[in-house]
Protein backbone atom coordinates (compact mmCIF):
# COMPACT_ATOMS: atom_id res chain seq x y z
CA UNK A 1 0.00 0.00 0.00
CA UNK A 2 2.82 2.38 0.89
CA UNK A 3 4.57 1.79 -2.43
CA UNK A 4 1.35 2.53 -4.29
CA UNK A 5 0.92 5.69 -2.23
CA UNK A 6 4.43 6.83 -3.14
CA UNK A 7 3.64 6.20 -6.81
CA UNK A 8 0.37 8.13 -6.49
CA UNK A 9 2.12 11.06 -4.81
CA UNK A 10 4.80 11.10 -7.52
CA UNK A 11 2.20 11.20 -10.29
CA UNK A 12 0.12 13.92 -8.61
CA UNK A 13 3.18 16.04 -7.88
CA UNK A 14 4.63 15.65 -11.37
CA UNK A 15 1.34 16.63 -13.01
CA UNK A 16 0.98 19.63 -10.71
CA UNK A 17 4.52 20.67 -11.57
CA UNK A 18 3.75 20.33 -15.27
CA UNK A 19 1.19 23.15 -15.04
CA UNK A 20 3.18 26.10 -16.42
CA UNK A 21 2.21 29.28 -14.61
CA UNK A 22 4.46 31.29 -16.90
CA UNK A 23 2.77 30.15 -20.09
CA UNK A 24 -0.67 30.72 -18.57
CA UNK A 25 0.29 34.24 -17.49
CA UNK A 26 1.75 35.01 -20.92
CA UNK A 27 -1.43 33.82 -22.60
CA UNK A 28 -3.73 35.73 -20.22
CA UNK A 29 -1.82 39.01 -20.66
CA UNK A 30 -1.23 38.50 -24.40
CA UNK A 31 2.49 38.23 -23.79
CA UNK A 32 5.18 36.76 -26.04
CA UNK A 33 5.95 33.10 -26.59
CA UNK A 34 8.29 32.57 -23.67
CA UNK A 35 10.16 29.84 -25.54
CA UNK A 36 11.21 32.37 -28.17
CA UNK A 37 12.32 35.31 -26.01
CA UNK A 38 14.91 35.95 -23.32
CA UNK A 39 16.27 32.75 -21.82
CA UNK A 40 13.58 30.79 -23.68
CA UNK A 41 12.31 29.08 -20.52
CA UNK A 42 8.91 29.45 -18.88
CA UNK A 43 9.96 30.36 -15.36
CA UNK A 44 9.40 33.50 -13.33
CA UNK A 45 12.78 35.07 -14.15
CA UNK A 46 12.14 35.03 -17.88
CA UNK A 47 8.61 36.32 -17.37
CA UNK A 48 9.99 39.15 -15.22
CA UNK A 49 12.50 40.18 -17.86
CA UNK A 50 10.17 39.92 -20.85
CA UNK A 51 6.79 40.92 -19.41
CA UNK A 52 7.56 43.04 -16.35
CA UNK A 53 7.26 42.95 -12.58
CA UNK A 54 3.54 42.22 -12.26
CA UNK A 55 3.61 39.18 -14.54
CA UNK A 56 6.86 37.99 -13.00
CA UNK A 57 5.43 38.14 -9.47
CA UNK A 58 2.24 36.32 -10.49
CA UNK A 59 4.32 33.58 -12.10
CA UNK A 60 6.60 33.33 -9.07
CA UNK A 61 3.68 33.01 -6.65
CA UNK A 62 1.89 30.48 -8.84
CA UNK A 63 4.95 28.29 -9.24
CA UNK A 64 5.73 28.55 -5.53
CA UNK A 65 2.19 27.63 -4.48
CA UNK A 66 1.88 24.58 -6.73
CA UNK A 67 5.03 23.09 -5.20
CA UNK A 68 4.01 24.04 -1.67
CA UNK A 69 0.64 22.34 -2.18
CA UNK A 70 2.18 19.22 -3.72
CA UNK A 71 4.61 18.93 -0.80
CA UNK A 72 1.78 19.35 1.69
CA UNK A 73 -0.13 16.55 -0.04
CA UNK A 74 2.98 14.38 0.21
CA UNK A 75 3.35 15.17 3.91
CA UNK A 76 -0.34 14.47 4.55
CA UNK A 77 -0.15 11.04 2.94
CA UNK A 78 3.38 9.93 3.81
CA UNK A 79 4.92 12.23 6.40
CA UNK A 80 8.33 13.93 6.05
CA UNK A 81 9.65 11.59 3.38
CA UNK A 82 6.40 12.05 1.49
CA UNK A 83 6.86 15.82 1.46
CA UNK A 84 10.39 15.40 0.13
CA UNK A 85 9.27 12.84 -2.44
CA UNK A 86 6.49 15.12 -3.71
CA UNK A 87 8.89 18.07 -3.79
CA UNK A 88 11.26 16.17 -6.05
CA UNK A 89 8.57 15.24 -8.54
CA UNK A 90 6.88 18.61 -8.64
CA UNK A 91 10.26 20.17 -9.49
CA UNK A 92 10.80 17.54 -12.19
CA UNK A 93 7.37 18.35 -13.57
CA UNK A 94 8.07 22.07 -13.55
CA UNK A 95 11.44 21.67 -15.25
CA UNK A 96 10.31 19.03 -17.74
CA UNK A 97 6.49 19.35 -18.06
CA UNK A 98 4.64 16.63 -19.90
CA UNK A 99 2.00 19.15 -21.05
CA UNK A 100 4.55 21.40 -22.80
CA UNK A 101 6.97 19.14 -24.67
CA UNK A 102 9.12 18.73 -21.55
CA UNK A 103 10.35 22.34 -21.82
CA UNK A 104 9.78 24.22 -18.59
CA UNK A 105 11.47 26.52 -16.11
CA UNK A 106 14.43 26.15 -13.80
CA UNK A 107 12.52 25.27 -10.65
CA UNK A 108 13.60 28.10 -8.38
CA UNK A 109 10.21 29.63 -7.55
CA UNK A 110 8.80 26.12 -7.19
CA UNK A 111 11.69 25.22 -4.90
CA UNK A 112 10.80 28.11 -2.60
CA UNK A 113 7.49 26.39 -1.92
CA UNK A 114 8.86 22.93 -1.26
CA UNK A 115 11.69 24.28 0.90
CA UNK A 116 9.24 25.88 3.31
CA UNK A 117 7.20 22.68 3.72
CA UNK A 118 10.10 20.27 4.04
CA UNK A 119 12.50 22.23 6.29
CA UNK A 120 11.13 25.70 7.14
CA UNK A 121 13.98 27.17 9.22
CA UNK A 122 16.70 26.41 6.64
CA UNK A 123 14.29 27.75 4.01
CA UNK A 124 13.86 31.09 5.78
CA UNK A 125 17.62 31.47 6.27
CA UNK A 126 18.25 30.64 2.62
CA UNK A 127 15.58 33.09 1.43
CA UNK A 128 17.24 35.96 3.31
CA UNK A 129 20.74 35.16 2.03
CA UNK A 130 19.55 34.66 -1.56
CA UNK A 131 17.63 37.96 -1.52
CA UNK A 132 20.74 39.70 -0.20
CA UNK A 133 22.86 38.18 -2.98
CA UNK A 134 20.35 39.22 -5.65
CA UNK A 135 20.01 42.73 -4.21
CA UNK A 136 23.79 43.13 -4.11
CA UNK A 137 24.76 41.59 -7.44
CA UNK A 138 21.51 42.04 -9.45
CA UNK A 139 21.97 38.48 -10.71
CA UNK A 140 18.84 36.37 -10.16
CA UNK A 141 20.62 33.25 -11.38
CA UNK A 142 23.42 33.60 -8.82
CA UNK A 143 20.95 34.17 -5.99
CA UNK A 144 18.94 31.16 -7.14
CA UNK A 145 21.93 28.83 -7.00
CA UNK A 146 22.97 30.24 -3.63
CA UNK A 147 19.42 29.62 -2.39
CA UNK A 148 19.37 25.89 -3.10
CA UNK A 149 23.04 25.30 -2.30
CA UNK A 150 22.84 26.97 1.11
CA UNK A 151 19.59 25.13 1.83
CA UNK A 152 21.25 21.80 1.04
CA UNK A 153 24.20 22.62 3.29
CA UNK A 154 22.08 23.71 6.26
CA UNK A 155 19.69 20.77 5.96
CA UNK A 156 22.52 18.26 5.59
CA UNK A 157 24.59 19.59 8.49
CA UNK A 158 21.97 20.58 11.04
CA UNK A 159 18.58 19.05 10.18
CA UNK A 160 19.24 15.62 8.69
CA UNK A 161 20.33 13.87 11.86
CA UNK A 162 22.78 12.00 9.69
CA UNK A 163 19.94 10.53 7.61
CA UNK A 164 21.51 9.78 4.23
CA UNK A 165 18.13 9.93 2.50
CA UNK A 166 17.62 13.51 3.65
CA UNK A 167 21.20 14.47 2.79
CA UNK A 168 20.95 12.87 -0.64
CA UNK A 169 17.62 14.59 -1.28
CA UNK A 170 18.95 18.01 -0.30
CA UNK A 171 22.03 17.62 -2.49
CA UNK A 172 19.89 16.40 -5.39
CA UNK A 173 17.57 19.42 -5.18
CA UNK A 174 20.57 21.76 -5.27
CA UNK A 175 22.10 19.79 -8.13
CA UNK A 176 18.91 20.09 -10.19
CA UNK A 177 19.00 23.85 -9.74
CA UNK A 178 22.66 24.12 -10.74
CA UNK A 179 22.17 21.85 -13.76
CA UNK A 180 19.30 24.00 -14.98
CA UNK A 181 21.49 27.09 -14.59
CA UNK A 182 24.52 25.74 -16.46
CA UNK A 183 24.17 28.29 -19.28
CA UNK A 184 23.81 31.05 -16.68
CA UNK A 185 27.02 29.86 -15.04
CA UNK A 186 28.81 30.20 -18.38
CA UNK A 187 27.44 33.72 -18.85
CA UNK A 188 28.37 34.68 -15.29
CA UNK A 189 31.93 33.54 -15.90
CA UNK A 190 32.03 35.39 -19.22
CA UNK A 191 30.51 38.55 -17.78
CA UNK A 192 27.51 38.44 -20.12
CA UNK A 193 24.76 37.45 -17.70
CA UNK A 194 21.76 39.80 -17.63
CA UNK A 195 21.08 41.75 -14.45
CA UNK A 196 17.72 42.76 -12.98
CA UNK A 197 16.36 45.70 -14.93
CA UNK A 198 17.95 44.69 -18.20
CA UNK A 199 15.43 43.94 -20.94
CA UNK A 200 16.14 40.77 -22.85
CA UNK A 201 15.18 40.60 -26.50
Amino acid sequence: MTILTYILVAIIAYLMGSISTGLLVAKFFNGPNLREVGSKNTGASNVLRTMGLKSGLITFVGDCLKCLLASLIGRWLLGQYGAMWAALFVILGHNWPIFFQFKGGKGVASSCGMMLVCFPIPALISYVVAIAVIATTKFISLGSMVLLTLYAIIVSLFYSGGDLIIIGWAVLMAALCIIRHRTNITRLLNGTESKIGQKVK
